[in-house]
């Protein structure tokens, strides 16, 4: 490949904050009212609906707290964001595309105040000396960086299908729940316990070293062990607070979207802790983890959602003591464990997709460095 000045053209640095700006993001939860045609955006994805529009533009939406702190999204014009996301609106002579790739490239979650609950700010990162070619070399980048998304989505879709299959067998199964016996959360695990959070670096851990989950770990719905911060090396690990195989880990704090998000571990490398905004559970007999893992965070997740509360404008927390009363449907051992077993056939196929979409983000950040970096 020839050198990136090369490649995209005249390329110039500038600030950030010199191609782009501020759209408007303050729209909360629940101030949709689903009553229009416009879409609004938040951290996963289109969250509703309203009869007017905030961005007349196409443009780049960053989650500016909470889980997934800094991952950039496309957005459509005449369409709105939540106050979670943080709207930048492309000025004249700077493609969008361009510009996303551009703001992924900067890894904005990697870097945040906030002792608990990341936040970033416009104001700061703003400042950001960045690499802006003309006009024909963006398009150049772009249609390279384009090819690997479309190349990734394509895989997404496979792994959504097969989440999708899995989710169908489950109901299929065990129905409207009505049938079965039921009891308290609390008296279905061991117990529900915080993690610990002490004061990480600004970037993930190297290999198996010691580390902390972020709340991005778990906020897809699937355990990635790579969304971390590095401890320091004069912090040592809580080791009753290590994560484990089959560990059944719940967000107690986040963006009402994703609070309680859960997960069911099944691999881990190791030497790494769970923070006090995620609860962590294991199982007692006759629950099987599979089954349970999949009824939180299927039928059961709304429920979940509904008993969280608080007094900061864009986090909700959910009590340990009302997470406890949540009532579990127990249908018969055996039944359950025939759906884990259906559900880790599923798992294989889904394990080989979501490794190709890991080489792909290799490929992306590889030729995201050699575009964007210094």
């Amino acid at each position: 490949m020839t050198s990136k000045h090369q490649f995209a053209g005249k390329c110039k640095r500038v600030k950030l904050s010199d191609i782009c700006v501020k759209g408007k993001s303050s729209l909360r939860q629940k101030d949709i009212a689903n009553d229009g045609p416009y879409a609004v955006y938040g951290a996963s994805g289109i969250v509703g609906s309203t009869s007017c529009f905030q961005n007349a533009k196409p443009y780049v939406a960053v989650v500016k707290d909470g889980a997934g702190v800094g991952r950039a999204n496309a957005c459509n014009a005449e369409t709105s964001v939540l106050g979670t996301m943080q709207a930048l609106i492309p000025k004249e002579g700077v493609d969008c595309r361009y510009l996303l790739h551009l703001v992924r490239s900067m890894r904005l979650g990697e870097d945040f105040s906030g002792s608990t609950i990341p936040h970033i700010y416009f104001r700061d990162y703003g400042k950001t000396l960045v690499p802006f070619p003309d006009m024909s070399g963006q398009r150049q980048i772009v249609e390279a960086l384009d090819d690997i998304e479309k190349q990734r989505l394509t895989a997404t879709k496979q792994i959504d299908r097969l989440d999708s299959l899995v989710k169908s067998r489950f109901v299929e199964m065990f129905g409207d729940f009505a049938c079965y016996e039921t009891k308290p959360l609390i008296k279905c695990v061991d117990c529900i316990e915080a993690g610990k959070s002490p004061k990480c670096l600004a970037f993930s851990r190297k290999m198996a070293e010691p580390g902390v989950l972020k709340l991005s770990a778990i906020s897809s719905g699937v355990y990635c062990e790579n969304e971390n911060k590095a401890l320091p090396r004069s912090v040592s690990l809580t080791i009753d607070k290590v994560v484990h195989a089959n560990d059944i880990l719940l967000s107690r704090k986040n963006t009402p979207e994703l609070v309680g998000r859960s997960v069911l571990v099944k691999h881990t490398d190791g030497n790494i802790m769970f923070p006090d905004i995620i609860f962590r559970m294991h199982p007692l007999s006759p629950i099987n983890a599979m089954y349970l893992s999949y009824l939180l965070a299927g039928p059961l997740l709304h429920s979940i959602q509904s008993l969280a509360h608080g007094s900061a404008k864009s986090m909700s927390n959910i009590p340990k003591s009302e997470l406890a009363k949540l009532s579990i449907p127990i249908p018969a051992l055996n039944l359950q464990n025939e759906f884990a077993n259906f559900a880790s056939q599923v798992d294989k196929s889904r394990f080989v997709a979501q490794q190709q979409i890991e080489k792909l983000q290799l490929l992306y950040d590889s030729l995201a460095q050699e575009y964007f970096g210094e």
